[in-house]
């Protein structure tokens, strides 16, 4: 819907509509682009890590068999080697992969989180920035539109770059919004354009299907953000010039870093993805290559390429497993590929996104996006898409069964050695299972936070960007318990939001909470008695196997406990954020004008700066 507007501001430019079919996801597939986007080496990349994690599976699933197969297998050894062995073997490929992203960072081969050069100059075609907004804070919103834009300018983009907020909000939600729009566009040094739609079909996919339709040939590329998405110029400009010299990348996906964070539980998220994450990102990149992934937001994309690949069909079947494809992106990363276009990942600084303030928020976001994932099972067989997208999908998808995984191997484990209690007490897993296939497990889980760091002391500079040596180790050793406490939670409140996607509950779209607020005791209770009653279930364990329940001991206690964490990691302390030890410190981000980005206990510039494209 257009307003009209006085004076010379105009909400949008004159259209210049581009086709955007829906794909066919059987049949013949489309040709592709015939452009060699394929960097060397990857088959032999792919394949020792896929050596590698079968090595790790084989060996841990071999040791476990035998110690089980003594006396012969019954049917709890079975059922526990039926979910031991996939679960091992998830664990083992993410080990695998940020041993290799840890390899790369410390030898220096990888730069890691660098700053693309912003050669304004070089551009020649014009490029949008896309924000789509559902109901978000008004003055959150178009704070962020105008420290982008005027960032934007600062590094020469102003000329070539135009910046759109594509609405899909209420009636009411959009007179603030166009209100808001007025004021900042009339000052903007960038063109600033406001659509709202009134029927919100599709969602996001919707509303950017929209645009392109309307707009897409007048731009090169788009590039796309969430609401609570924030983006350095140069990083923009930055990555639009670097489409334009590389003709056959069709996608630039950045990893964003968290911005923002005020409640203990954001600052702690905060932490884990500034100390851990560039070790991951640095082994997806590896292996990656050009089949890599898109989350959505913070990446630059063909338009053209995006209108030719990317229209997406409305799955067969009702909610929540039909329907329109909920985890749109990483569907639209494999479509691109599948065309032939290259789709990148790209470690680079000033690319940011807000967090969600608590864990329950977190869970809400979380069982929209399980059920985005678990659609993606129905789309592994679609016609011409490449062996690495199919890979990806099929690791979105099997990163939500996993905590089902776990807890029916925990339960199974129980049964088994309360099975043997008439018998003069039983083996149990822990007991049978060879100590080295336990240790194993807890080395691949904890061995990325090590080596996470290693990687964090072995710079000066970036130890002195997380505080300092001292300040480092502090935060590790408060991350490493909250995070032991957090997976039990974690685990049994994805089992419960799988239980209502079985049983046909959808999630529905609604506006993410952003604001930071203390949540009550009382108010989590009612939702977490089937955590408290696991956690008393893996109590009663003493009574019968002790060895069982002393490992069982720190899911015992996050489950019991998990109204008073819950409660605690909400709050937003004021104090602790004006020391300059505190814990969780991280690097600033750099964002110019924009100064609620530039905390006052942390002014000094990150450390996170360089030259180069990487993936």
């Amino acid at each position: 819907m257009t307003q009209a507007v006085p004076g010379a501001l105009r909400p949008l430019p004159e259209e210049a509509p581009l086709a955007m079919p829906v794909q066919r996801l059987h049949g013949s597939p489309p040709g592709k682009i015939e452009v060699l986007t394929q960097p060397h080496g990857m088959v032999i990349k792919r394949a020792l890590l896929i050596a590698l994690t079968a090595v790790l599976g084989l060996a841990a699933s071999s040791e476990l068999r035998f110690s089980f197969s003594r006396d012969g297998l019954d049917a709890f050894e079975i059922a526990l080697l039926v979910f031991f062995i996939p679960l091992f073997t998830w664990i083992a490929f993410g080990f695998v992969s940020s041993t290799v992203g840890f390899l790369k960072l410390i030898s220096g081969e990888h730069p890691g989180f660098t700053a693309i050069p912003s050669p304004a100059q070089s551009l020649t075609k014009r490029t949008a920035v896309l924000m789509p907004v559902y109901n978000e804070s008004v003055a959150d919103v178009f704070g962020r539109v105008k420290a982008m834009t005027r960032s934007i300018a600062a590094a020469g983009g102003a000329p070539w770059i135009d910046f759109f907020i594509l609405s899909d909000s209420n009636e009411l939600q959009g007179k603030r919004e166009f209100a808001a729009w007025q004021e900042v566009a009339a000052e903007s040094p960038v063109h600033v354009y406001y659509r709202r739609r009134e029927k919100n079909i599709a969602r996001k996919p919707g509303n950017i299907a929209e645009w392109v339709g309307r707009f897409g040939d007048a731009y090169e590329c788009m590039l796309i953000l969430d609401a609570d998405s924030m983006m350095s110029g140069d990083s923009i400009v930055g990555m639009a010039s670097i489409m334009e010299e590389r003709p056959s990348i069709g996608l630039l996906q950045t990893v964003p870093m968290i911005i923002n964070a005020r409640t203990i539980f954001q600052r702690w998220m905060q932490f884990a993805s500034e100390a851990y994450g560039p070790i991951a990102s640095a082994g997806l990149l590896w292996w990656s290559g050009s089949e890599s992934n898109f989350w959505g937001h913070n990446a630059i994309v063909r338009t053209r390429a995006f209108a030719q690949s990317c229209g997406l069909p409305d799955l067969p079947g009702k909610p929540p497993f039909g329907g329109h494809i909920l985890s749109h992106d990483m569907f639209e990363s494999a479509l691109l590929r599948r065309r032939g276009w290259a789709v990148h990942v790209v470690m680079i600084g000033g690319s940011y996104e807000e967090f969600p303030p608590t864990i329950v928020d977190m869970a809400i976001r979380d069982r929209r996006w399980m059920q985005g994932n678990l659609q993606h099972l129905r789309l592994l067989d679609t016609a011409g898409l490449d062996w690495t997208s199919r890979l990806h999908l099929l690791i979105g998808a099997s990163a939500y069964l996993t905590s089902p995984g776990w807890l029916l191997l925990l339960l199974v484990t129980i049964a088994q050695s309360a099975s043997m209690l008439g018998f003069g007490g039983g083996a149990g897993f822990v007991r049978a299972a060879p100590p080295s296939v336990l240790w194993l497990t807890v080395v691949l889980l904890f061995g990325p936070k090590a080596m996470g760091l290693v990687w964090m002391l072995a710079d000066r500079q970036r130890r002195a960007s997380f505080g300092g040596a001292g300040t480092i180790l502090r935060s590790v050793a408060a991350e490493v318990p909250l995070a032991i406490l957090f997976a039990p939670i974690t685990m049994v409140t994805q089992t419960k939001a799988l239980a209502g996607l079985l049983l046909g509950i959808s999630s529905t779209w609604s506006t993410q909470a952003r604001d930071a607020r203390r949540i009550k005791v009382r108010e989590v209770l009612p939702d977490l008695r089937e955590h408290i009653v696991l956690g008393l279930l893996f109590a009663a364990t003493a009574l019968f196997d002790p060895v069982t329940a002393i490992w069982l001991s720190p899911l015992t206690i996050g489950l019991l406990i998990s109204p008073w964490f819950i409660s605690l990691t909400s709050a937003a302390p004021e104090a602790p954020l004006r020391d300059p030890h505190r814990l969780f410190r991280v690097p600033p981000p750099t964002i110019e004008d924009h100064p609620e980005l530039t905390p006052a206990e942390n002014p000094e510039k990150s450390t996170n700066q360089g030259n180069g494209l990487t993936g």
